[in-house]
């Protein structure tokens, strides 16, 4: 390309490099579109960057420490565990950094073109992108909006250096002694469990009557004990009024039980939700038509009120997940492509990574009835899995949830160890419309987590071998 006075044309063109963005360009390109994508920040959007990657990266070391510390009941014993921060941090730098330059490999190996820079649409056509002094217009006959979205800053707990989003919480200069967390949901629940297995003292707030909201109270009840053990103080149906700061921390004031209260920490970790980023980009000039909260109303194949302008991930309905952005990055490109595909939410799964880690697909029991639907639910615990407990690991369940007429599966909720990567076998059976006794009839390694799946089928079937119901 020359870049000139003249507008540089492109046939698709794609705005942010996230896992909805890049995977959309790729997936353009594989179908034989000539793809341009634009990003004002590093490749790999926030999720590789400052979410999914280094928040899990960690996680990973605070198991570590953990398991280091605590490990005399299987016979290991380990003195003066001590761990490096600055180590740490590499360490998870180092992930982010191996996987932003796989993002960049791919989309050069599929011949994207990279362009740096902040778009704003002058029409449904054009966009012209914005790098410091530099600005270049650019022509497309389709575009796709992949901008994601960032954390929501309270009025009251304005961003600083002790004040802080879940960006500012994967790079603290230290180990907080003590944190506080305001907001009780997956991204401030995860942290918080992180911290308290380096060794922070961690008060969760939370407004709602409990945490985790959107998970069975089965599930959550299991990770609060967690959490309990851990010595994390959990707050519910308490508001946060503000926070005062000094040169060594902040002290956070908040409401619970019509009583005013505070509590001292080193830093204060506000996860109260995420923000659309469709604002500054020139949108509503273009006619595209706006939902609530900022999102972007688009059909089932991602195609926004302007037909040549698509929108996945974060900016549109529905979890803010990065496969879900992945997958409407797909579903996009295609249709543009003239392919016949369309968004399909029956089988996203969800995941928490706390302690144990939660997962859930499809419909709970109580969504299920919720929408009219006769089922029937059936559990099988971790602790008569030969696999858990030769891993010390056996608090948790599967839970599965099948129509009552037939036994097809339409629902299922994992808490326990590994639960992240056991809940792709159901969200495979939901998708492919497979019953109970599918699951029971496949025949599982052992020993192996993945066998509590087929036993909890088995529950359900009424003829279980590992557990006596009757």
């Amino acid at each position: 390309m020359v870049v000139g006075d003249f507008p540089i044309e492109l046939d698709t063109l794609v705005v942010g490099s996230g896992p909805g963005g890049y995977v959309a360009a790729i997936r353009a390109a594989q179908t034989g579109q000539k793809v341009t994508i634009v990003e004002r920040g590093a490749l790999g959007g926030v999720c590789l960057n400052v979410g999914c990657i280094p928040s899990k990266a960690l996680i990973s070391v605070g198991h570590r420490f953990e398991n280091a510390k605590h490990s005399d009941d299987m016979g290991v014993t380990a003195s003066e565990v001590k761990l490096d921060w600055s180590k740490a941090q590499a360490f998870k730098d180092g992930v982010v950094k191996k996987l932003v330059g796989g993002v960049e490999g791919l989309l050069k190996g599929n011949k994207v073109d990279i362009v740096k820079g902040e778009a704003y649409f002058v029409d449904a056509n054009t966009v012209r992108v914005i790098d410091g002094d530099n600005a270049q217009t650019y022509t497309f006959k389709n575009a796709i909006l992949a901008t994601g979205s960032r954390p929501i800053e309270i009025p009251t707990f304005k961003f600083t250096e002790r004040v802080v989003s879940s960006t500012g919480a994967l790079s603290f200069p230290e180990v907080p002694g003590k944190l506080v967390v305001i907001g009780g949901g997956y991204i401030g629940t995860e942290l918080g469990s992180a911290y308290a297995n380096l060794g922070s003292q961690v008060t969760i707030i939370e407004g709602g009557k409990d945490i985790l909201a959107g998970f069975e109270k089965q599930m959550t009840q299991i990770v609060k004990k967690g959490l309990k053990k851990k010595g994390v103080e959990v707050v519910v149906n308490a508001s946060a009024k503000g926070v005062e700061e000094n040169e060594t921390g902040v002290i956070v004031t908040y409401e619970a039980g019509g009583e005013e209260k505070t509590v001292e920490a080193d830093y204060v970790l506000v996860t109260v939700g995420r923000r659309p980023n469709t604002d500054e980009m020139g949108l509503e000039e273009v006619g595209i038509k706006f939902a609530e909260r900022g999102l972007l109303e688009v059909d089932k194949q991602s195609r926004t009120s302007v037909s040549n302008i698509y929108a996945i991930g974060d900016i549109v309905a529905g979890p803010q997940l990065a496969h879900k952005a992945s997958y409407e990055g797909k579903v996009a490109a295609e249709a543009i492509a003239g392919e016949p595909s369309v968004v399909d939410y029956l089988a996203i799964p969800a995941v928490c990574f706390t302690d144990p880690e939660m997962a859930t697909v499809g419909y709970s029991e109580e969504q299920a009835k919720a929408e009219g639907l006769e089922v029937k639910a059936a559990k099988f615990p971790f602790a008569a899995n030969g696999r858990a407990l030769a891993l010390n690991e056996t608090e948790g369940f599967v839970k599965l949830v099948a129509r009552k007429e037939d036994g097809l599966l339409v629902g299922a909720q994992i808490v326990g160890v590994g639960a992240s990567d056991m809940i792709a076998e159901m969200a495979t059976a939901i998708e492919g419309g497979m019953t109970a006794e599918d699951i029971a009839l496949t025949i599982h390694a052992h020993p192996t987590l993945g066998e509590i799946t087929m036993e909890a089928a088995e529950v359900l079937l009424g003829n279980p071998i590992h557990i006596v119901t009757k």
